[in-house]
Parts: C-alpha cells; sequence; structure tokens
C-alpha cells in the first residue's frame, strides 16, 4: 500500500459542480492505505447548491473517512504547526494556484 500510515488532508473547496468526482477520491487514498482528514471551505461546508445538499456531501464524507470535518478557521489553524497532515490535497485547484511556489 503506498500510503500506508500517511496522513491526508482533504480540503474540498466551493467548486461544488467536482465534488461528485472529487469525493470518490477520498475512498481511493484511504485504499492505498491513508488516513484522510477532510477539510472544507465554509463555502463549500454551509451552502446547498443544484449540485446537491451540504449536509448531504457532509454525511457522506463523514461515512467514507470515518473522522470529522475540520470546517472552520480555529479548527483548520492547527494543521500547519502541530504537524497534523503529511500531505495536503485542496480540490479543485485551479491552474492558477497549481504550481504556485512560495
Amino acid at each position: 500500500m503506498l500510503l500506508e500510515g500517511k496522513k491526508v488532508g482533504f480540503a474540498l473547496t466551493g467548486s461544488f459542480c467536482t465534488f461528485s468526482n472529487t469525493i470518490p477520491q477520498m475512498t481511493k487514498l484511504i485504499e492505498e492505505g491513508a488516513e484522510v482528514i477532510p477539510i472544507m471551505s465554509f463555502n463549500a461546508h454551509n451552502m446547498d447548491t443544484k449540485f446537491g445538499k451540504a449536509e448531504d456531501f457532509i454525511n457522506q464524507i463523514k461515512e467514507i473517512t470515518k473522522n470529522e470535518i475540520i470546517h472552520t478557521i480555529d479548527g483548520a489553524e492547527p494543521i500547519g504547526p502541530k504537524h497534523l497532515t503529511d500531505i495536503m490535497v485542496i480540490a479543485p485547484c485551479s491552474r492558477k494556484y497549481y504550481g504556485k511556489n512560495g
């Protein structure tokens, strides 16, 4: 298993149209042995859209990851300083930010 023992922070941003394609990727990471720590932006966690209800996405993510979702600034602040993840996935990640360094 390629990701055995790794903690992957998986952040969903407000591009709701991608959730149906993005959320299954959490399952793939778990199948590779990772622990997925779900993170959602304020809007992703709270807004119902034509693509689905926030509560449905939240329940699906909790079911897949078996973890509570980090969805506040206070909840997210310790991630870096306490080294809570080995890898971070930002999904979706636009081209504007995809290759930024520094």
